[in-house]
């Protein structure tokens, strides 16, 4: 009889951390997941990603590497088992589970075969189409009629608001099709293996549209303010202001930002629902109690904080950085449902899968196991989180020059993108954060370093870098780093070589 839990991954794409009605934000429909914690899971109220984009993200979490560790710093550099780097589904493919994979990649290259680390690289054929009744709606990053004409204040905001169905009962695009073939894995699954699946959707990434009911789900009046626009954006890192000018939203009423935020809010809470589906399924197929389910973001989304939309790759606000992350365990674990407050990292999944299921991986890795945080034995993980973007000067190979439609202004990206492919300013410079549950403290190569006092300026609106009472504050900040940054800045292979 197998005795190792069922794994379902369950990693949505730029939420939020502070989007969920359980975590006290009033405008946040999230039902589904707000009732697993009560009595079935745990939310970490203050996880963070280690990299505040897609892929240096997902090779972070799924190795329990820090981005720098291997260069995994941007969009174009993947896992690559040939170079020996080490992935959590191979590793659980090896020890013995069939792993059914649905949805983003942003993990391994092209050139890849996905067989190697999973039994299924899922996606919907026209089989499957014909059996759900659907038909693809149009892909908002293709067919961009909802964003206006060049040169209008909608053109960048990545606003597209309520999507026509046309006549469907959902608009159905990526994620319904991966939801949709998920529970048809759930359902057929009769395997001897233990299973993991790594359902990995789109949503809530921009652009910000999503159809009925969940347009109108959020109650506009209870969105929590924006956090403001800096003044002159003095002490804050170039790349911010260089997208605010392009962005060109300097002119949006407070009512246009509204809509777009309850879009986002709306995808949320579809995600929210979808996720509730497989629940429902788990159940019906008698696998939830012995599930071992995570659900978390790879990092957030301004969603209109500071005046901007999208996200950036070197700056590290607590709307980019703070994450969603839920764990429910298999029912033979001890542990207390509820909120836990301690400070944890998205590389500490990986490694509570390990303990989970009684994995020994052969590499070295720097996430810690969550176990002692589920069952109660203690409420502190870590003293404090960190998380690193950007490039040097001249790293020609980081500029992420193959996205050629984002260097012309006629691309969606191309606010943030041209800025990181130009030595010209500061913009795309090296940079790395450290966060305790009070301050904040990031080090930049090429502009000034930033500090915050978390308790008394919890927007990260005014940077205290130059302020000399908080001068032992930031040396015992900088000291951390740098003890951080000794015992990860690299890894030794489990396989020695033959010198003789």
């Amino acid at each position: 009889m197998n005795t190792k839990p069922n794994i379902i991954i369950f990693n949505v794409d730029q939420w939020r951390g502070d989007v969920l009605g359980h975590l006290g934000n009033p405008a946040a429909e999230t039902p589904n997941l707000d009732n697993i914690i009560k009595q079935d899971a745990v939310s970490f109220s203050n996880a963070f990603c280690q990299n505040p984009v897609c892929t240096p993200s997902r090779c972070s979490f799924m190795t329990g590497w820090y981005p720098h560790v291997r260069g995994h710093r941007t969009m174009y550099h993947m896992l690559h088992l040939e170079q020996n780097e080490p992935n959590l589904l191979r590793v659980l493919k090896d020890d013995g589970y069939f792993i059914w994979w649905g949805g983003r990649n942003d993990l391994i290259t092209a050139q890849q075969e996905p067989k190697d680390i999973c039994d299924v690289r899922y996606w919907p054929s026209k089989e499957d189409l014909k059996r759900w009744g659907h038909k693809w709606k149009p892909n908002l990053h293709m067919s961009t009629k909802w964003r206006g004409s060049p040169g209008s204040d909608g053109y960048y905001s990545f606003f597209a608001g309520k999507l026509d169905t046309k006549g469907d009962d959902i608009y159905f695009d990526y994620d319904w099709g991966i939801i949709l073939g998920a529970i048809d894995f759930i359902q057929n699954y009769k395997g001897d293996k233990p299973f993991c699946m790594y359902i990995a959707l789109a949503n809530p990434h921009p652009p910000y549209g999503i159809e009925e009911p969940w347009f109108s789900t959020t109650n506009r009046k209870k969105l929590p303010p924006r956090k403001k626009t800096p003044k002159d954006w003095e002490g804050k890192p170039s790349l911010l202001k260089g997208i605010y000018e392009r962005q060109n939203l300097q002119g949006w009423t407070e009512d246009q930002w509204s809509e777009l935020r309850a879009a986002y809010y709306g995808m949320c809470s579809r995600v929210d629902h979808q996720f509730g589906l497989i629940i429902e399924n788990l159940k019906s197929r008698d696998h939830y109690e012995d599930c071992a389910i995570f659900f978390f973001s790879d990092h957030g989304d301004f969603t209109g904080d500071y005046g901007l939309v999208e996200k950036t790759q070197n700056t590290f606000e607590d709307c980019l950085t703070k994450v969603p992350f839920i764990i429910k365990p298999p029912k033979r674990k001890v542990f207390k449902p509820g909120i836990r407050d301690a400070l944890v990292e998205l590389v500490d999944f990986s490694a509570t899968v390990y303990a989970l299921t009684g994995i020994d991986p052969d590499y070295s890795y720097f996430g810690k196991d969550l176990s002692p945080l589920l069952n109660g034995e203690t409420k502190i993980h870590r003293d404090a989180v960190f998380c690193e973007g950007g490039r040097l000067y001249g790293e020609k190979q980081a500029m992420e020059l193959q996205s050629m439609q984002n260097l012309k202004q006629t691309g969606l990206y191309w606010p943030r993108v041209s800025l990181q492919t130009t030595d010209e300013g500061p913009y795309h410079g090296k940079a790395v954060m450290c966060r305790t549950n009070d301050f904040k403290y990031i080090r930049r190569l090429y502009e000034k370093d930033e500090f915050y006092d978390l308790t008394k300026d919890p927007e990260e609106l005014n940077n205290a870098i130059d302020d000399d009472i908080y001068a032992d504050v930031l040396s015992t900040l900088k000291e951390r780093m740098l003890t951080w940054f000794v015992k990860t800045c690299d890894v030794v292979p489990f396989d020695t070589d033959r010198r003789f």
